[in-house]
């Protein structure tokens, strides 16, 4: 039985408790708000998952920080993440550090010192972007790794989805201006928030060979009233290294939610959906023949986090991490997009990336 240790009871901390839970593993949950941890005992928790699971121990930080864990899971909001996770690589490395999306903040503050620590220390450290481990997705890469397709010629992701049912989700929250959502720079808005779909273009990319990001051009719709300042429109267009284009699309305000990407290649295509309706993902896809294939994956919200655990569990027990879909590289790869994409619209200008300057904001070149 593997131990584990979240950091923040808020909605992420519960879904990924359950996740472990699942698994029958000893979780405790820690916050510095008392009242955070009693919200999951007698609200959050068993509003989701029928009942409140009396194995959960709940706790302060201070209470289990000389206690060691298997796994320790980073479920505060995103300016926190890179200290909590640095401090405990340095006092304490666990076997896993998995922390949840966005990994840092479009500052990148601190990014070079999490890669050379994790070096230091061994410890596989992940970044939640969990929709690169779901069911779907796994058979996405299977046929992707078919050939079927052919040569890539562009691809497109989209994570379209009005944030009110993060609030719906978090009611003691009255808005944006409450939390980090409201704020870019803190790892809010949309390109911090619904980041998953610049994740998912990048893992396309990887899976069919298209190469890294290395140039991007953005055009956001800012909200900056006084009271917040966020992104709620998310636009770039990207180029890889090996020269495919494709665009990128975040938003805070799109009723019902899209949470999409589609891989044209020069034989065929395939399509990748999130909540196709209540109950499933999907896959549409054809090769040469143009035959399309439908395929639906059922699923609930738990399900959601269940590849992702499940691929954590595989590296615990001794599976090689090399080419982890999760893996921090590929986290910190993402917010080097989102980076770039705040600074292009800020600018006006095209940002080039330069992955030889490491994980800042020096890597962040005009063209």
């Amino acid at each position: 039985m593997y131990k584990v240790k979240i950091f923040g009871a808020g909605s992420i901390g519960n879904h990924l408790a359950n996740a472990c839970r699942r698994k029958g593993w000893q979780v405790s949950i820690c916050d510095i708000d008392k009242a955070a941890l009693e919200r999951t005992r007698s609200d959050i928790y068993p509003a989701r998952y029928g009942k409140w699971d009396n194995e959960i121990r709940l706790a302060t930080p201070g209470e289990i920080e000389n206690e060691e864990f298997d796994l320790v899971i980073i479920g505060t909001p995103p300016d926190s993440h890179m200290a909590i996770a640095c401090s405990e690589l340095e006092r304490r490395p666990s076997r896993v550090l998995l922390i949840e999306k966005p990994v840092c903040t479009p500052s990148l503050e601190d990014a070079n010192k999490l890669v050379n620590l994790q070096k230091e220390t061994g410890t596989f450290v992940a970044v939640g972007y969990n929709h690169t481990l779901t069911a779907h997705s796994q058979r996405a890469a299977e046929i992707i790794s078919h050939g079927l397709l052919g040569k890539t010629q562009t691809i497109s992701a989209a994570f379209r989805e009005y944030w009110g049912g993060i609030f719906g989700a978090h009611p003691w929250l009255s808005g944006p201006e409450d939390s980090y959502l409201g704020f870019s720079q803190r790892g809010g808005g949309a390109g911090g928030e619904h980041s998953h779909a610049t994740n998912i273009w990048q893992h396309f990319a990887w899976l069919t060979g298209s190469g890294r990001i290395n140039r991007v051009m953005a055009l956001l719709d800012m909200v900056d009233d006084g009271k917040v300042s966020y992104d709620q429109l998310f636009l770039v267009n990207v180029q890889t290294d090996k020269g495919l284009v494709g665009s990128i699309i975040q938003d805070v305000v799109t009723e019902p939610p899209v949470k999409a990407a589609r891989i044209q290649g020069d034989q065929g295509f395939m399509e990748w959906t999130v909540n196709i309706d209540s109950g499933h993902d999907a896959l549409r896809y054809a090769g040469s023949d143009g035959k399309i294939c439908e395929e639906l994956f059922p699923k609930t919200r738990p399900d959601d986090f269940a590849g992702e655990i499940a691929h954590v569990e595989e590296i615990l027990s001794g599976a090689s991490p090399e080419d982890s879909p999760i893996a921090v590289i590929r986290g910190l790869d993402t917010m080097l997009v989102v980076s770039a994409a705040y600074l292009s619209h800020k600018h006006g200008r095209l940002v080039k990336i330069n992955y030889d300057a490491g994980y800042s904001r020096d890597a962040l070149e005009f063209e």
